[in-house]
């Protein structure tokens, strides 16, 4: 790796040579300026304004505009004559533990890589105290025009300084959190715990950017000539009234995404916000009352229709009994008149023998 600026590492009277590199880099894509015509680039040129004329790199140099708009030319030779001993030097300040650095406080980082044999014991002689100790350092260092704080720390068997930003540069979180008085329940927070939980952990190995991925294939395909790939459809991202629906929702969503088994939960309903359906309320009330009223002269209808069938089905009872009793009257009579004879007959039968002796 191409080394930015060279320097030691004070640590005491121990003087460590290094070579400061980069720990990161920019993997995304920039694009170009180009007049929309003819595709042609756009460039910007560097003019000096009192001659009217355009001037190269090597005729460039660096100035301090004053408050009245003077220009004070300042060198790199007045640069390297800076009354500061990090000029050159990492100096090491302090040793600190690593939670009382402030992540706001977070800026570049870069590897500190030992310059040469000779710095290869004092170097993991920092390297093994850092290890042992737990802490970190907090160093004091010049890089590009000004003086900056930095964080030395242990990677692997390399050690990374972070710069930091000075405390006056961090900024106060004024105005930024609600000022409204909110209560949050037991149970809400159990249901954000539940969904940290079932999201659980990740390894940040496996993220990657989806953007500039997208972006690479959008950018191939109409160097080929072919229709970049269509957008997805976003995401239905309504607004909830329920807290709580929304959270039960995003705990069985997280589950289901880990082809976990959903907790069994109470169904919770998720609701619009009440402004969204004020207007169609008052019509949704009328049509409700219209049907309600509509209802219910239809079950009296049916009502009186029951009772009609009702009185038409006892009345047919009632003629079919009277029927059926009148039948039977007559044939009993009938019977009667055909048995009474025959009880009869011996009688004068009787009555002619006594008379004949």
């Amino acid at each position: 790796m191409r080394s930015i600026w060279n320097g030691a590492i004070s640590f005491g009277l121990v003087s460590i040579p290094i070579k400061l590199v980069n720990a990161t880099e920019s993997h995304s894509i920039s694009f170009r300026q180009i007049h929309t015509e003819d595709n042609g680039r756009i460039r910007y040129r560097k003019v000096c304004e009192l001659e009217d004329r355009e001037v190269s790199q090597a005729e460039i140099g660096k100035g301090y505009e004053d408050a009245d708009g003077t220009i004070i030319p300042i060198s790199d030779d007045d640069l390297s004559h800076l009354p500061i001993p990090t000029a050159r030097t990492i100096e090491i300040v302090a040793f600190v533990p690593a939670d009382r650095i402030d992540p706001l406080q977070m800026d570049a980082a870069y590897y500190l890589a030992a310059s040469g044999a000779p710095a290869a014991k004092p170097y993991t002689l920092l390297r093994e105290a850092l290890n042992r100790s737990n802490k970190v350092a907090i160093a004091k260092y010049a890089l590009r025009g000004r003086e900056r704080l930095g964080m030395l720390r242990v990677v692997g068997d390399a050690i990374a300084m972070h710069g930091l930003l000075w405390p006056d540069e961090v900024r106060a979180p004024e105005g930024v959190a609600p000022d409204v008085n909110v209560t949050v329940r037991d149970k809400e927070l159990d249901l954000a715990d539940a969904l940290m939980d079932t999201l659980g952990e990740v390894e940040l190995e496996d993220l990657h950017d989806e953007y500039r991925e997208a972006l690479e294939e959008v950018i191939a395909a109409k160097a080929a000539g072919e229709t970049p790939p269509e957008a997805p459809e976003p995401a239905a991202g309504g607004k909830v009234l329920d807290l709580m629906a929304a959270l039960e929702k995003s705990v069985r969503a997280a589950r289901e995404s880990r082809g976990e088994e959903p907790a069994p939960t109470e169904e919770a309903e998720v609701r619009p916000l009440a402004r969204s359906r004020a207007t169609p309320k008052e019509t949704g009330g009328k049509k409700s009352t219209a049907a309600k009223k509509t209802a219910a002269k239809k079950t009296t209808a049916a009502k009186t229709t029951a009772k009609t069938a009702a009185k038409k089905t006892t009345a047919a009872k009632t003629t079919a009994k009277s029927t059926a009793a009148k039948t039977t009257a007559k044939t009993t009579a009938k019977t009667t008149e055909k048995k009474t004879p025959a009880k009869k007959t011996p009688a004068k039968k009787t009555a002619t023998r006594k008379r004949s002796a």
